[in-house]
């Protein structure tokens, strides 16, 4: 059996490499490493504008992460922007959505990372805290600059991310945002402050978000679920037929 194939989306943004400095599409190489170490193949999706590419692509793929990156549009749930509210991605925003709609319409098994599932419960018809300190008073699930905070958690007995997981672990985080509504979507672990980190659809269907960094630490046990699901997804699919 082929190694599922799982797409990740990826950052638009100025970047420097050698002599250049432009615009690339890119994200960190954690991601695919994780991917290709639980069993994947890693496929990166930078944000396309043409009408009916997400429905596209995702016929083509085993199972989706929705990665990590900046801010969601505040207009996307309805909400005035916060003053910390920053440097949103329109052309990101929208790939995304579209990628969820179209991976909802057959069944993918999806991971959405930090970002990630705030788009997942924004694409649910949830809402978003804008910035986190100011309900929880402190700064420890984003430190700032390129640190993560490690964060408790303690997982929901019963969820999936607690059959992965286990009941109780520490986390890496990098988020000034969290959940605040996620209709339809379960919760999964929540921090010692009460912040929510992860949830998930109930039933069978693998539809994960946490608001931690799974791809930056040694334990991978979520990426490796994503893979399972994918690679049973990708059996249970019928197959191509060409002419």
């Amino acid at each position: 059996m082929a190694a599922p194939l799982i797409g990740l989306t990826t950052y638009r943004e100025q970047a420097a490499w050698g002599v250049w400095q432009q615009r690339a599409d890119v994200l960190p190489s954690q991601y695919a490493a994780a991917v290709e170490s639980t069993g994947g193949v890693p496929v990166l999706l930078p944000p396309v504008a043409q009408p009916g590419s997400a429905d596209v692509l995702v016929a083509r793929l085993d199972g989706l992460v929705i990665s990590g990156g900046a801010d969601v549009d505040p207009g996307r749930y309805g909400e005035p922007v916060h003053p910390r509210t920053a440097e949103w991605r329109a052309d990101r925003d929208a790939w995304e959505l579209a990628l969820l709609d179209a991976a909802e319409v057959v069944g993918l098994p999806v991971l959405g990372v930090c970002r990630g599932m705030q788009v997942m419960a924004v694409h649910a018809g949830g809402t978003l805290d804008q910035h986190t300190p100011d309900l929880v008073g402190h700064d420890g699930h984003s430190p700032g600059g390129d640190v993560y905070g490690p964060v408790e958690v303690r997982t929901v007995p019963g969820t999936r991310v607690a059959s992965l997981l286990g009941d109780r672990l520490t986390v890496s985080c990098h988020h000034h945002q969290s959940v605040r509504t996620h209709p339809g979507l379960v919760p999964a672990a929540t921090a010692d402050d009460g912040t929510l980190e992860a949830f998930e659809l109930d039933g069978d269907r693998f539809r994960v978000g946490v608001q931690w960094h799974p791809e930056t630490v040694d334990d991978v046990g979520l990426l490796a679920g994503l893979v399972r699901a994918a690679a049973a997804y990708a059996a249970d699919r019928p197959a191509t037929i060409t002419p």
